[in-house]
C-alpha cells in the first residue's frame, strides 16, 4: 500500500528534534520569502535551475518536492532560507532540519541524475541587508542514499499505519449510513447540494433555517463524497466557540452511530484557552512542557491518533501525559486528522495554519464555513490595520527605552506631528498611506526587529505590541488598494483633559474578496451555510466567490402559524425619533406580555436606547420582571442573562441588536415565546460608514444597500430566528418601525413568515 509525503513534511516527523522555541526570531512574510529567493536565484549564473522538482521511492513510501536551486555547472544543490536579524540566533535544531532537508533532496537529485558526488549549500538570505551566508558540505551519493534510506525508515512505520488508516476510514465513509432513522424536513435537500457541489469541486451558498440540523445536514455528506473525491481534511470553519460544540456535537453523533468509524476529528482552540502557563514564556528554558518538546512528541502524537475524538480536553489529557505543550501538539495534529474544527482565522487570515498547510502539504481540502454571514466582517477585520500616535507616544516616553531604539521612533514621531498638522480635522480620508510617514514606520520596524534579534529572551510587552501591530500595518499597506481605505481620526476631545486627542492611522478593508479569492481557490469544494446569506450578491461580490458558486436556499420546516410577525406601522425608531418612541413602545411591550405572559427578547440599536426604553418602561409597569444587557458583560454574567429565561420564568430581557444574545444562542419551547425588535439594526450613519458606502458604490455600485441595509436586516433575521427553534414551538414578533412596511424590507425577511 504507497503513501506520498512531501520531503518537508518527512524531515519535520524524523529529523526535528530538542525544545520548541518561540523566543522572538523575526520571520519574513510568504511575499518576502519568495522576493528572498528570486533574489538568490537572479544572482546565480545562466545555467543556475530553480524549483527543480524531484521524486523517488523508498518501498511503497513516495518522497516527492522542489528544490530550491541547482547550479550544474558547481554541481551544487542549494536549499534557500530567508530570515530577519541575526544569523547567530537561527536556532541550532532549526538549522538540523534545513541540512536534513537538503540531503534528502540531495539524493534523490543524485538518484535521478546518476551523479556520483553532490556538494550541498544551505544559504540563509537576510531580507533587509540581502545578505547571503552559504553553509557547504560535498557528499557522495552513497552517503545521501543511506540517510535518505535511514529517515525513510524511520517514517516507514508511521507511513503504513496511516496508509492503512486512509484505507479503512474510506471503506467505512463509503459504508456509512445517516445517524438518524430519517432526514429533517430540509435537511435532505442540503446534505443532497452538499455532496453534489463536493463531487462538482464547486462552492455552494445555503441559505438554510434553523432547526434543521445544519451542522449534521453539512458535515455527513462530505464524509461521504470523501473517498470518492479523495479529501484529505474537512475543514469546519466557525465564527465562535458554540459552533465549535455543534460541530464537535455532530460528529459525536456520526461516531455513535457508527462505533467502528475510523474517523480522526480535532478541535483548535485559541493559545490564550489552550496555554497550561501563560507566566512563562514559549521556550524550554522557561516553560517545562516547551523543554524537548520534539524528542517527547512522537510518543505524545501515537498516543493521540489512537483517540478519534481529539478535543480539547483529549488534546491536553494526552499533552499532559506526555509533559507537552497541549496548544503545539493539536497543531502538530492537524497533520494527521481527518476532520479539523476551528476559528475562520485558521483559515482565512493573513497567516493561516490550515491554508499554509494545505499549501504546503497539497492537501485536497473541503471547507464548511458555518454562520457565514460572520465572515464578511471577520475577514474585513483580519485584512485591516491600525496604529495609534498614542501608543508610539508612550513607548517613546516608556523608562530604559534601548538608545538605539530612539532615533527610529523619534522619527517615526516627527512623521506623525506632520501628517496631524497636514490633516487637523475629526475624521479625513487619505489617497494611500502616506509615502513618508510609511518609510518611517518601516526603519522604525526594522530597528526593533535588530534590537529584539540581540535580545531574544527579553521581555517588553508594550515594545512587542508595538512592533507586531507595525509589522501588520507595513504588511497591509504593502496589499493597499480600491478594496481598502486609508483615513486619519482623532477621538472627540474630552473636557477632563487638556491635551490635543491622539490620532488614530487606519487601514480599513472594505471588500475582503481580492484577499479570499486565493484561500476558496485552494480548497476542492466550500459551502458556506447561515439562516442569513440573502442577497446572494453581497457575499459573493465581498468575498470574492468563484464565479460558478451555487445558491439554494433550503425549505423551511416552520409554518406561518408558528410565528406571528406583526409591524407596528405608527412606530419610528430613527434616531431624531426615539424620544417620541416611548410611549407607543412601551405600550405595545405592555400589551402583548399581559395578553400572554411569558419570557420575552426585546432589541434595540444601541446600550443608550436600550436604557432608554428601560428605565421608562420599569418606570410604568414595575409588575413586569425585567433583565438588561450590560456593555461590557463577562461570559458568566452572558450565561447568567440566559439562565434567567427558563420554561417556568416571565420577563423581558433588553439586549442590543448584533450583540451577544442575537444570534448563537438556543431557547427553544416556553424559554422564550416572542420578540420585540426595535430597530431595523442598519449601522450608524458615522464618516467611517460614509466613505464605505462610496467607496461600495465606486466598486460595486450599490453602496448604501451594501453598507447599512443588508447588514442591517441581518441582525433583525438573526433576532428574529431565537423565537422559533423547533418545529413544535410558536410564537410572536413584533417589528417596531414603520419601515418595515417597505417591500425592498420585506424581501429581506425570511419568505415563509406571513406578516400582517
Amino acid at each position: 500500500m504507497s503513501y506520498t509525503v512531501a520531503v518537508r513534511a518527512l524531515c519535520e516527523f524524523t529529523a526535528k528534534q530538542g525544545d520548541l522555541d518561540l523566543r522572538f526570531t523575526p520571520a519574513p512574510s510568504a511575499q518576502e520569502g519568495m522576493a528572498g529567493h528570486a533574489w538568490v536565484a537572479a544572482s546565480r549564473g545562466a545555467g543556475y535551475q530553480a524549483e527543480v522538482p524531484l521524486a523517488g521511492w523508498h518501498g511503497d513510501l513516495l518522497v516527492r518536492g522542489r528544490a530550491d536551486g541547482y547550479d550544474e555547472g558547481l554541481n551544487r544543490l542549494e536549499e534557500i532560507k530567508t530570515y530577519k536579524g541575526s544569523f547567530d540566533a537561527i536556532p541550532e535544531n532549526h538549522r538540523l532540519l534545513h541540512w536534513a532537508q537538503l540531503k534528502v533532496y540531495g539524493a534523490l537529485l543524485c538518484a535521478e541524475r546518476g551523479l556520483a558526488e553532490l556538494e550541498l549549500a544551505l544559504v540563509y538570505f537576510e531580507i533587509g541587508l540581502q545578505k547571503q551566508t552559504l553553509l557547504k558540505e560535498l557528499h557522495t551519493a552513497e552517503s545521501l542514499q543511506a540517510f535518505f534510506a535511514q529517515q525513510c525508515e524511520r517514517f516507514a512505520a508511521w507511513a503504513a499505519q496511516e496508509a492503512a488508516h486512509r484505507s479503512v476510514r474510506d471503506a467505512a465513509l463509503a459504508a456509512l449510513r445517516f445517524p438518524h432513522d430519517e432526514f429533517r424536513h430540509g435537511q435532505r435537500q442540503l446534505a443532497e447540494s452538499v455532496y453534489r457541489s463536493a463531487l462538482a469541486g464547486r462552492c455552494l451558498m445555503a441559505e438554510a433555517p434553523t432547526g434543521i440540523g445544519k451542522t449534521v445536514g453539512t458535515i455527513f455528506p462530505l464524509l461521504k463524497a470523501a473517498p470518492g473525491q479523495q479529501l484529505d481534511k474537512i475543514f469546519f470553519l466557525t465564527a465562535k466557540s458554540s459552533g465549535r460544540a455543534l460541530a464537535l456535537d455532530a460528529i459525536a453523533l456520526i461516531h455513535d452511530s457508527a462505533p467502528t468509524l475510523p474517523l480522526r476529528s480535532l478541535e483548535l482552540v485559541a493559545r490564550d484557552k489552550a496555554c497550561e502557563h501563560p507566566d512563562k514564556a514559549c521556550h524550554g528554558e522557561s516553560c517545562s512542557l516547551a523543554q524537548g518538546f520534539y524528542d517527547r512528541l512522537p510518543a505524545a502524537r501515537s498516543a493521540a491518533v489512537v483517540r478519534r475524538t481529539l478535543d480539547r480536553a483529549v488534546v491536553r489529557e494526552v499533552a499532559l501525559a506526555h509533559q507537552i505543550c497541549p496548544y503545539y501538539l493539536s497543531q502538530e495534529l492537524v497533520r494527521w486528522s481527518d476532520v479539523v474544527v476551528g476559528d475562520y482565522n485558521y483559515f482565512f487570515d493573513v497567516s493561516a495554519l490550515l491554508y499554509g498547510l494545505t499549501q504546503a502539504q497539497q492537501w485536497q481540502v473541503a471547507l464548511l464555513v458555518d454562520e457565514a454571514h460572520n465572515l464578511v466582517e471577520r475577514a474585513r477585520k483580519m485584512y485591516s490595520a491600525e496604529l495609534s500616535h498614542a501608543s508610539l507616544r508612550a513607548l517613546k516616553q516608556q523608562p530604559g527605552l534601548a538608545p538605539e531604539l530612539k532615533r527610529p521612533l523619534e522619527r517615526l514621531h516627527r512623521q506623525w506631528l506632520a501628517l496631524n498638522k497636514l490633516h487637523p480635522g475629526k475624521y479625513e480620508r487619505l489617497d494611500g498611506v502616506p509615502d513618508a510617514w510609511l518609510n518611517a514606520l518601516q526603519l522604525a520596524a526594522g530597528a526593533i526587529t535588530a534590537f529584539l534579534s540581540e535580545h531574544p529572551t527579553r521581555l517588553d510587552a508594550a515594545l512587542q505590541g508595538f512592533y507586531f501591530e507595525a509589522l501588520h500595518f507595513a504588511h497591509m499597506a504593502e496589499a493597499f488598494g480600491a478594496h481598502s481605505l486609508c483615513d486619519l481620526s482623532r477621538p472627540p476631545l474630552s473636557s477632563a483633559s487638556k491635551l490635543k486627542p491622539a490620532s488614530t492611522l487606519s487601514i480599513r478593508n472594505i471588500v475582503p474578496a481580492p484577499f479570499l479569492k486565493e484561500r476558496f481557490g485552494a480548497a476542492h469544494c466550500c459551502t458556506l451555510f447561515s439562516a442569513t446569506l440573502q442577497p446572494a450578491r453581497f457575499y459573493s461580490d465581498l468575498l470574492g466567490l468563484p464565479e460558478d458558486t451555487a445558491w439554494i436556499e433550503v425549505d423551511s420546516p416552520f409554518s406561518a402559524g408558528q410565528l406571528q410577525v406583526k409591524v407596528a406601522r405608527r412606530i419610528s425608531t430613527r434616531y431624531q425619533h426615539r424620544q417620541a418612541s416611548l410611549p407607543a413602545i412601551i405600550e405595545l411591550m405592555a400589551r402583548q406580555f399581559e395578553a400572554q405572559p411569558g419570557n420575552y427578547l426585546a432589541f434595540f440599536s444601541s446600550h443608550d436606547y436600550l436604557q432608554l426604553v428601560a428605565t421608562a418602561f420599569e418606570a410604568e409597569h414595575p409588575q413586569i420582571e425585567v433583565w438588561k444587557q450590560d456593555r461590557r458583560m463577562s461570559e458568566q454574567a452572558q450565561q447568567g442573562f440566559l439562565q434567567r429565561l427558563t420554561p417556568d420564568s416571565q420577563g423581558i430581557a433588553f439586549a442590543v441588536l448584533g450583540g451577544s444574545f442575537s444570534e448563537g444562542i438556543d431557547l427553544p419551547g416556553k424559554r422564550l415565546i416572542g420578540a420585540y425588535i426595535a430597530t431595523l439594526g442598519l449601522p450608524q450613519v458615522n464618516p467611517v460608514n460614509e466613505q464605505m458606502r462610496l467607496r461600495l458604490d465606486e466598486l460595486l455600485g450599490a453602496g448604501y444597500d451594501y453598507t447599512y441595509t443588508y447588514p442591517g436586516l441581518q441582525k433583525v433575521v438573526q433576532a428574529a430566528g431565537r423565537v422559533i427553534r423547533t418545529v413544535s414551538d410558536a410564537g410572536v414578533l413584533h417589528l417596531m418601525d414603520d419601515r418595515f412596511q417597505r417591500s425592498e424590507v420585506r424581501a429581506l425577511l425570511p419568505r415563509w413568515w406571513h406578516i400582517e
